[in-house]
């Protein structure tokens, strides 16, 4: 019997024989009694404290995620209100981001009345999206038109906003550029300039208005941007470091530029006339290139009612605003501010009447510097709106506004009637103010205007009073809210033409764009026609034809000379005669009249006429205009006989140093 000790039987208990450890699968160790199993409760007591770690850290990350969006969200709203997002990027849903669904309902709720426009603008924003476009080309080249104030510009700048809200688009920014800025080849630089810097731009959309009064050389620049995808530029230039094209000259600078392109930019052009005009412009091919042709129609009774709805309550708020009132206005109230859109101004009259709704509360507020409270009650009039505050009466709303200066209308009228004679000339200018007051009223109910042609040819014998006419009119039609400027550009042929060939067209758009808001007044103007073989008075003509037409809105030509010569120069150009409804004969001045005009002068000067002089002059001007009127000079030879008078004068008080200084006698009279 072999020996074992008690460590031995030991561990041959534990791992059996040869020190295997021994599994029994049979039988389980008895508990001993009175004793727990301490590992059953250390697992149970790790997976509570694991429970509790798992809870703890969810709680945590939680917090921290939401914390972190709250602080997210929060420098999104900063950054949108310091203009460096768009307008509503913190309301654009997680599902629209990067997409356009759903983007022209969002559209529309602000740009009301355009439905299928808005659809075709967001539809023109899209199709590079669709089809693919590579930079530096154009994304998309889009006409939008229509009439004004249709919510052309709106929609355009509510769709960029909206765009960039969703990521569709790095910034809302729109570039603009004005191309009546560019009328002749002399802005060639400037407008190369301008158009570097627009297409280099923060955003992505380039606007161009008034394509109509460019000079086209530049316009084939912008064909060649749509059409080839880049424009090739005529002399060296360098980009300098403040990032302005700069011409080079013949210096072979390294770095010059040579073309350029549209950076990858929507190029959107505006006008109210269609593609047609488009292609008379720009040429078959640039239409060809058009993605979009989206036209505006006009407003809907339903859409002006809601436009009108939706400009109130933004006044509304404005007035609690700034003037601590709230304001209150009824269906009446909203129709009578749908009713101020015009043909001329569009929806922009709507706006035009809640300004001057809000300028009249706020003179209203500022007669009295106690502090106002309580409700503004607007109801509305055949011929105006009432108002009233809390309880008290109705009053007219718009007389709290100052009334509109109607002396220089006044003054004016005056001058022209104090001139002698002339009637049928003053009848004409006065039915021009008569004119223009019914049409202000048809609008006013939103009726059609006619806008009526207001070129004019005057002719008659010299000394007739044209040019001092002409000079009034100008005035007159400022005054009476005709005309924008009023400035009177009076020039001759040496202003139309140039002295070398190529140098005509450009001088005269640069007059006409001179005159624009105003009168341009041609004296002698037949001297622009010396026969068919004058062809640099023939290119003035016909530039000047052109301009009017262009401008028939911003405009008043007025061309002055003898009747005969008058006749033979509008036969220069076959629609010169068609572009000026209104002529007006000088008749020459009577004895009589001619009489008075003397007297006038005189008491200009500072003198009289004895009563003995009247005769002896009557029947010198009768026989002189009996004679030659045109020669006599009509006017002119009543200013010319009155100095002759006046020297004679001077020369006979020296010799009678009693004599009255202001009296003039019929021995001062040098009568032939």
């Amino acid at each position: 019997m072999a020996y074992t000790d008690d460590w031995e039987n030991l561990m041959n208990g534990v791992f059996g024989p040869g020190g295997k450890l021994r599994f029994d699968t049979q039988k389980t160790p008895p508990e001993k009694p009175g004793l727990p199993d301490m590992n059953a409760a250390l697992l149970e007591q790790q997976k509570k404290l694991d429970e509790m770690l798992k809870k703890q850290n969810a709680e945590l990350r939680r917090d921290t995620t939401q914390e972190a969006l709250a602080q997210s969200r929060k420098m999104l709203e900063d950054m949108e209100a310091d203009g460096l997002l768009a307008k509503g990027t913190t309301e654009v849903k997680q599902e629209h981001l990067g997409s356009f669904e759903g983007l022209a309902a969002e559209v529309k709720k602000t740009v009301l009345g355009q439905d299928a426009f808005v659809d075709g603008v967001v539809r023109a924003m899209r199709r590079p999206f669709v089809l693919g476009t590579e930079a530096p080309t154009a994304r998309n080249v889009i006409l939008l038109c229509g009439a004004p104030g249709t919510g052309r510009h709106f929609a355009l700048t509510e769709t960029a906003r909206c765009m960039a809200a969703r990521g569709l688009l790095q910034s809302d920014k729109l570039a603009v550029m004005d191309l009546a800025l560019y009328p002749n080849p002399g802005a060639e630089k400037l407008f190369l300039q301008d158009l570097y810097a627009a297409l280099h731009a923060p955003g992505e959309i380039l606007v161009f208005e008034h394509y109509e009064s460019c000079y086209p050389g530049f316009l084939k620049t912008l064909a060649d941007l749509a059409v080839k995808g880049s424009a090739p530029l005529s002399s060296r230039y360098l980009v300098n470091k403040e990032g302005i094209l700069v011409d080079a000259g013949t210096a072979l600078a390294p770095g010059a530029v040579s073309r350029i392109t549209p950076c990858g930019k929507y190029l959107v052009f505006f006008s109210q006339k269609g593609r047609e005009a488009l292609a008379d412009k720009f040429g078959a091919a640039f239409v060809s290139a058009l993605g979009d042709v989206c036209e505006t129609s006009a407003f809907a009774r339903e859409a002006l009612a809601a436009l009108a709805a939706q400009q109130l309550n933004a006044l509304a708020a404005k007035v609690k605003t700034r003037l601590g009132l709230t304001l209150s206005a009824g269906a009446d109230v909203r129709d009578y501010v749908a009713a101020q859109c015009s043909p001329k101004q569009g929806a922009a009259g709507l706006s035009a009447c809640c300004d001057k709704i809000f300028r009249a509360l706020s003179e209203y507020c500022l007669q009295t510097d106690a502090a106002l409270t309580g409700t503004i009650t607007l109801t509305a009039r055949e011929d105006g709106l009432d108002f009233a505050l809390n309880d008290a009466e109705p009053k007219k709303l718009f007389d709290l506004l100052p009334a509109a200066y109607t002396g220089a209308v006044e003054e004016i009228k005056k001058e022209l009637n104090d001139l002698v004679g002339l009637a049928p000339v003053k009848e004409y200018v006065f039915g021009l103010a008569d004119n223009i007051q019914v049409q202000q009223r048809r609008a006013a109910a939103s009726l059609k205007t006619a806008s009526l042609s207001m070129h004019m040819i005057f002719t008659g014998n010299p000394g007739t009073g044209k040019t001092t006419i002409a000079r009034l009119v100008a005035k007159y039609l400022k005054a009476i809210g005709a005309l924008k400027g009023g400035q009177l550009v009076e020039v001759s042929r040496g202003d139309l033409v140039g002295r070398y060939t190529g140098h005509t067209a450009p001088l005269t758009n640069s007059v006409i764009q001179s005159a624009l808001g105003g009168v341009l007044f041609i004296d002698e103007a037949y001297s622009l026609y010396r026969g068919e073989q004058d062809s640099f008075g023939l290119e003035a003509i016909d530039t000047l034809v052109k301009g009017m037409e262009d401008h028939r809105d911003e405009l008043v030509v007025i061309l002055a000379g003898y009747t005969r010569e008058m006749e033979m120069f509008l036969t220069a150009n076959s629609g010169l005669a068609s572009r000026f409804p209104n002529k007006i004969e000088f008749p020459d001045y009577t004895a009589d009249e001619l009489l008075d005009i003397t007297n006038v002068l005189a008491r200009g000067k500072g003198y009289r006429l004895a009563e003995s002089c009247t005769e002896p002059l009557r029947g010198y001007y009768e026989r002189r205009q009996a004679e030659d009127a045109r020669t006599a000079g009509n006017g002119r030879l009543a200013r010319n006989t009155l100095e002759k008078a006046i020297f004679n004068q001077s020369r006979r008080l020296v010799a009678e140093p009693a004599a009255e200084l202001d009296v003039i006698l019929p021995s001062d009279l040098e009568l032939q």
